[in-house]
């Protein structure tokens, strides 16, 4: 005798560095939803049981990250776990977390430019997942020999991009000694049809040999000169004014005086 429950729509699966977030639609409105999490050769696993929330954290579930997995979203009533019936489910589409989590932003640790040689050195992401001894796993203790990445760097002030790839966590490029550079690193899945490139690291720029040309470019110098011949040539002015008034005020004083 109860009306139809809602079920849910809209739901889609966030993934970075293994980190896993289920979401849908819509907020519910006397009833809750639960999660159940269906592996292709694993056992069903509940999470966010009666929850009135429209997302879920199901990392702790995925832990086999090559396993396949679809979410049913149940909408029950409070009393309804109880109840023999199945409640009405939404099922969510299939997810490996494998070939499809994005790979985060990969963390620079320190950089040189001496002479002609570029030195980058990074650091992989880390993903939510521990060994036994509680430090967490990081994307390459996962994906060993499938992740690479690629260092993208240029002139700075140019735009033309050079690209070199590793599988360790140093880069060295021969670069124009003369020149400072810009550079960013991005992990890869060359294997992966969809999601190959990850997340780009922030951009950080080499300074040696920067002089104030290179900093603010030669518009500011263009405005300084303009300015410094403006000042110099009101100040000639303003002399020449001055001596002009001390002649006429000293011939003035020669002259003599009338009446006497």
């Amino acid at each position: 005798g109860n009306p139809e429950i809602p079920t849910a729509v809209n739901i889609t699966w966030s993934s970075i560095n293994f980190k896993t977030i289920l979401q849908w639609q819509p907020k519910p409105s006397g009833y809750f939803y639960t999660v159940e999490i269906h592996g292709q050769t694993s056992d069903t696993k509940k999470k966010c049981i009666l929850t009135t929330e429209t997302e879920c954290d199901v990392t702790d579930v995925l832990r086999n990250v090559k396993e396949t997995y679809t979410a049913h979203i149940l909408s029950v009533m409070s009393s309804g776990m109880d109840n023999f019936e199945e409640p009405p489910f939404a099922v969510s589409e299939k997810f490996t977390p494998y070939s499809q989590t994005v790979l985060g932003k990969p963390e620079i640790q320190n950089y040189t430019q001496k002479d002609s040689k570029l030195t980058v050195v990074f650091q992989d992401p880390l993903t939510p997942y521990t060994f036994p001894n509680g430090s967490f796993q990081s994307i390459r203790d996962i994906f060993q020999h499938d992740l690479q990445y690629k260092l993208y760097y240029w002139k700075d002030q140019s735009s033309g991009k050079k690209d070199t790839v590793t599988k360790s966590h140093t880069f060295e490029v021969s670069v124009d000694s003369t020149k400072n550079y810009c550079f960013y690193v991005q992990g890869i899945i060359p294997s992966r049809r969809e999601n190959r490139s990850g997340q780009e690291s922030m951009v950080l720029c080499t300074s040696v040999g920067r002089n104030i040309l290179d900093e603010y470019g030669a518009e500011v110098f263009i405005i300084i000169a303009v300015i410094a011949i403006a000042v110099i040539t009101l100040a000639i002015v303003l002399s020449v004014i001055l001596c002009k008034r001390k002649k006429a005020k000293a011939a003035r004083e020669k002259q003599p005086l009338n009446g006497v």
